[in-house]
Parts: structure tokens; C-alpha cells; sequence
């Protein structure tokens, strides 16, 4: 290994750790930092490993740096849900996506058929294009405008190097290990790693207020409205009118409304109306900020004794919820109860204390 090439890695490994150690200190309040500390360290154990020379260092010594950066791909896939997905939470499949793909690789440290390989190779691709798709599916309703630009960086650079990694090891023997590739990988890593931290630092910029609970919004100031808007904000005026098409023309109930379409009702840019929904109301996602508002008119409809009747696909499609199966998940992760529980225990009570 070349001293220029021992430079790029070591300089690399000391970001990356110093990266960890940042991360690892916010971890208790900052559930995204565990998952960033473990893609982190994996990447660091990746750059040790694909090194030149590597293999001839005793098995124990290898083992460990083998372990970690085998869970590169795993880890990338519940990094990308936890810093593009709001309401993500860790589940039992992210533990075992994580494991299978060690088991493999340690598998792959001794005798084993092709067929360890093959399966190696299609779960770590299968990781890769799930954290992808993490990146990408959200973008639309992201109201974080550093996080929208930061999805398109990370895709493209994320699939431009795994296919430069595929690449070299059907073309080249000895791949990326293999000199001038061994340098080329360093020098990429390096740019990758240097990319990220101004992508991120880009992110971090856009930090959005607490969001306002919908029960706690008020209307806005009508002409016969006593209580005017607040005057010492320049977004004043249109968030009133933003109030106005909620609170009043009740357009969440429209289940086809969007970024784009509300932007047109209000005649102001898209990116505008972002800003105004994130950064003045506290808000990371869009549709999530719609739903609220949908879902505190279901459950006013569902403690409605006179509407006891009504189904409850009724009130949910009336609220503007497309379907039946999307509306139960989202007001069960929001009341903590089913549409139909929530009914009975509002509507029960309230006979109760008729009687």
C-alpha cells in the first residue's frame, strides 16, 4: 500500500470515528444518531478491510473489521429510514436483515459453496435498494427543503459507487483491493465521506420548529373575527390564508391534495408554501400535516353521539383518506386505539354519563 494511499485511509477512518464519537454523544436524545453511529463505524471497518494486505493479518484480527462492514449494507437501509422516514421505528426484521448478512460473511471467511456468495450478494443488494427507496419515496412530501436536495444527492452517489464497486470486481482481478483501484476506492472514499458531511451539514440547517398540535391551532383572523393574526410575522398574510382553506373551506378533506395543488390554491411557489408549513408551523411532512387535521375531524365525527350510525369508512373517506387500510393505520398510531374502539369508548361514556 502506497503512502499516499495509507494517508486517504487513515484520514478517512480518523473522520469517520470522529464522526461516530459526535454521534454517539447525542444518541440519548437523538434516536438517529445510534443508527448514523453504526452505518458510520461499519463504513470505517470497510475502509480497514478493503485495504491492501489486509488478508494476511491473523483471522482473530480480521473477524472483527469482516463483522462490521459485512452489515454495511443492513446498516445503510435502517440509517436511511431513520433520517428521511419521520415515523420510523426500528423493527425485529432490521435486527435480522443485520445478522443474516454477518452470518454470511462469516461464512465467507472459510469453505463454502457459490451458493454463499449468490445469496450474499442479493441481500446486500436487496438492503441497498430498500435504503434507496427510503431516500426516495418520501421526497414529494418532504418540507424539509436541505432534506428534499439531500434525498437526490444521496441516491445518485449511492448508486453511481455500488455500481463502481460491482463494476471492478467482475472486471478487475482482486477488485478494489487491487492496485491503482485500491487508491482510486481511498481517493472516492474519501470524497464521498467529505460530500456527505456538507450534505448533512446543509440538512442541519433546516431545523423545523415543534410542530403545532391541531387541537391547538387557532383560526385565522376573518372580518369578523376579533382576534387578528399575529402582525410581526412577513408570512402573516399567508398563513392566514393557509388557515382560511383548513379551518374554513376544509380542503384536507380533498384526498387527492398535495403540495402542488394547495400551492395553486394559495397562488404562491411550492417551495414557498414548504417553508411556510415547516418552518412557521413546525411541520416535517406533508401529508402527515394534512392527516392531522383529517384525523381531528374523524374523531370529532366518532364522539358525535348523532352520528353513532355513520360508518366508519363514511367518516373517513368524507375527512379525505383515500382508503380504509391507510386511515386505520394512521389513526391507531395516532389515538393508540382502533377507529372503531376509539368510537365505542367515546360513545360509551358519554351514555354513561347520560344516565
Amino acid at each position: 500500500m502506497s503512502t499516499l494511499e495509507a494517508a486517504l485511509r487513515g484520514a478517512a477512518v480518523v473522520i469517520l470515528l470522529l464522526r461516530v464519537v459526535v454521534v454517539v454523544r447525542d444518541a440519548r436524545r437523538d434516536p438517529v444518531s445510534r443508527y448514523s453511529a453504526l452505518l458510520t463505524a461499519s463504513i470505517a471497518a470497510y475502509i480497514v478491510e478493503s485495504a491492501p494486505g489486509f488478508d494476511a493479518l491473523q483471522l482473530f484480527l480480521r473477524i472483527p473489521f469482516h463483522i462490521a462492514s459485512a452489515g454495511i449494507p443492513a446498516a445503510f437501509w435502517i440509517a436511511m429510514g431513520a433520517i428521511f422516514v419521520d415515523e420510523f421505528s426500528p423493527r425485529w426484521y432490521h435486527a435480522l436483515g443485520w445478522l443474516a448478512l454477518v452470518a454470511l460473511a462469516l461464512m465467507d471467511m472459510s469453505r463454502h459453496p457459490t451458493s454463499v456468495d449468490v445469496a450474499r450478494s442479493c441481500l446486500s443488494v436487496s438492503f441497498l435498494l430498500l435504503g434507496i427507496w427510503h431516500v426516495l419515496s418520501g421526497r414529494a412530501s418532504d418540507l424539509v427543503e436541505g432534506r428534499r436536495r439531500l434525498r437526490v444527492w444521496y441516491a445518485v452517489v449511492i448508486v453511481l459507487y455500488a455500481l463502481f464497486i460491482i463494476a471492478s470486481e467482475w472486471l478487475w482481478p482482486g477488485g478494489l483491493s487491487a492496485t491503482p483501484l485500491s487508491v482510486a476506492n481511498a481517493a472516492g472514499l474519501m470524497v464521498l465521506i467529505f460530500l456527505f458531511a456538507v450534505l448533512g451539514s446543509l440538512a442541519s440547517t433546516e431545523a423545523p420548529l415543534a410542530p403545532v398540535p391541531v387541537q391547538a391551532r387557532q383560526s385565522p383572523a376573518l372580518p369578523n373575527d376579533p382576534r387578528p393574526a399575529a402582525p410581526t410575522l412577513p408570512d402573516a398574510a399567508q398563513l392566514t390564508a393557509l388557515r382560511r382553506l383548513l379551518d374554513y373551506d376544509k380542503v384536507f378533506r380533498e384526498p387527492d391534495l398535495s403540495i402542488a395543488s394547495l400551492s395553486q390554491k394559495l397562488d404562491i411557489p411550492e417551495h414557498r408554501l414548504r417553508h411556510l408549513i415547516n418552518r412557521q408551523l413546525g411541520h416535517r411532512n406533508f401529508s402527515a400535516f394534512v392527516n392531522g387535521y383529517r384525523l381531528a375531524e374523524v374523531e370529532a365525527a366518532l364522539s358525535d353521539p348523532a352520528q353513532a350510525a355513520v360508518p366508519i369508512l363514511t367518516i373517513a373517506l368524507d375527512a379525505g383518506f383515500g382508503s380504509i387500510g391507510p386511515f386505520n393505520r394512521a389513526f391507531k398510531a395516532h389515538a393508540g386505539l382502533t377507529p372503531t374502539e376509539y368510537r365505542r369508548a367515546r360513545l360509551g361514556g358519554a351514555a354513561e354519563a347520560e344516565t
